[in-house]
C-alpha cells in the first residue's frame, strides 16, 4: 500500500466534522436569516469538502474507505451516548442536573444519528461516485464543475434523508420543507463559497502527495472497501 503523508489528517479531520455535526443536530435548531436549519448543518458541509478532497486526490476507493471510517466513528458515537442514558445517575450530578437535561440534549441522539447515518451513506457515496465519474469524463479539467455537480447530487440525497428519518412524525410538514429547502440551499451554498479554497487545498496536496488519482476502471461497489493499490 502507497504511503501519503497527510491522508491520515485529512481521515481525522473528516471524521471530527462528521461527530461534532451529529451532536450539534440532537442539539438545537436555529434560524439565521432566511435560513432554518439544525445546529450541524453550519459544519456539516465541511464534510463534503473533504469527501471531494479525498476522491479527487486519493481516488474513489480511498474515498470508500474514509466512508465507512466516519460511517463505524459516528455508529459507535450513538451507541455509546444511548448506552449511557440507560445507567442510572450518580446521586449528586442527578440533584443538579439530572436525567432530564440529559435526554433534553442528547435524548434524540440515537435518532438523530440514525438518519445521519443512513443520510451520511448515501449522499457521501452518491458524491463520491459523481465526483469520480465527473473527473474522468472531463479528463481532470475544470475541477469546479464536478466539486459543485457531486455536492448538488449527494447534499439532494443527504438532506431529504436525514430530514425525513430525524424529524418526520416531530415537526410539521411546514417545518420539514423549510428545513429541507433551507439546509440543501446553504449546504451548496457552502461548497459554492469554497470553491477557490478547495482548488488552493486539492492542489498543494496534489503537489505534496505525488498523486492524481483517476477511476476509470475502478469498482464503484460501496461494500468493497480495500484501498486499492497505488
Amino acid at each position: 500500500m502507497r504511503p501519503y503523508k497527510y491522508l491520515d489528517v485529512v481521515v481525522g479531520t473528516f471524521v471530527a466534522v462528521l461527530i461534532i455535526s451529529n451532536l450539534a443536530s440532537s442539539a438545537k435548531i436555529v434560524t439565521l436569516g432566511p435560513f432554518t436549519f439544525d445546529g450541524g448543518t453550519l459544519l456539516f458541509p465541511l464534510s463534503y469538502i473533504f469527501g471531494d478532497v479525498l476522491t479527487e486526490v486519493y481516488g474513489y476507493s480511498a474515498s470508500r474507505r474514509v466512508i465507512w471510517i466516519g460511517f463505524i466513528a459516528a455508529a459507535l458515537f450513538s451507541l455509546t451516548v444511548w448506552l449511557v442514558g440507560l445507567l442510572p445517575g450518580e446521586a449528586e450530578w442527578s440533584s443538579r442536573v439530572g436525567m432530564g437535561a440529559y435526554n433534553a440534549v442528547l435524548g434524540s441522539t440515537p435518532r438523530i444519528v440514525l438518519a445521519s447515518l443512513i443520510a451520511y451513506w448515501a449522499g457521501a457515496f452518491s458524491n463520491a461516485f459523481v465526483l469520480a465519474r465527473m473527473k474522468v469524463m472531463t479528463q481532470g479539467r475544470w475541477l469546479w464543475t464536478r466539486t459543485i455537480g457531486s455536492t448538488i447530487v449527494g447534499q439532494a440525497v443527504d438532506t431529504l434523508l436525514f430530514v425525513m428519518v430525524a424529524f418526520a412524525g416531530a415537526m410539521s410538514a411546514e417545518v420539514l420543507w423549510d428545513i429541507v429547502a433551507s439546509n440543501y440551499v446553504f449546504k451548496v451554498g457552502i461548497e459554492v463559497l469554497f470553491t477557490p479554497v478547495t482548488y488552493v487545498f486539492v492542489g498543494r496536496l496534489k503537489r505534496a502527495e505525488g498523486v492524481d488519482a483517476y477511476d476509470a476502471q475502478t469498482d464503484f461497489n460501496p461494500f468493497r472497501i480495500a484501498i486499492d493499490r497505488a
